[in-house]
């Protein structure tokens, strides 16, 4: 039997979201208040962790992008209504669960194959 609180939380978690990997290049557009103006701001990048927390209303997730030659990172709450969409545009083939290493290379040697899938 759940209780009143996690009715509440589980009626407020996302069921429109793709299924993200590590590796994957993701285009996330998310609003942003400046002022008492809001906008939709997209960021662009490679997913570089998931972290689901104690409960799954707790998920995050880390995204990196290179600008201007200085790398950024940026972690999002999985279930956050100041997410407007996540779009995955690239899935990456990788062996690990978390692309740390991806800090420390620049230009080519960061870049991540694309997964291919067998048809047949």
């Amino acid at each position: 039997m759940a209780t009143a609180m996690e009715l509440v939380e589980r009626s407020q978690l996302r069921d429109d979201l793709p299924d993200l990997r590590v590796g994957s290049t993701v285009r996330v557009n998310y609003r942003i208040i400046e002022g008492n103006k809001e906008r939709i701001q997209s960021f662009e990048g490679v997913l570089l962790r998931k972290h689901c927390g104690p409960k799954n209303n707790k998920a995050t997730f880390t995204v990196r992008k290179v600008t201007q030659g200085y790398g950024v990172e940026r972690i999002f709450p999985l279930h956050s209504p100041r997410i407007e969409s996540i779009k995955v545009l690239k899935i990456g083939r990788v062996r690990r669960a978390k692309l740390y290493y991806l800090r420390e290379r620049r230009g080519k040697a960061a870049r991540i194959k694309e997964r291919m899938f067998h048809r047949g």
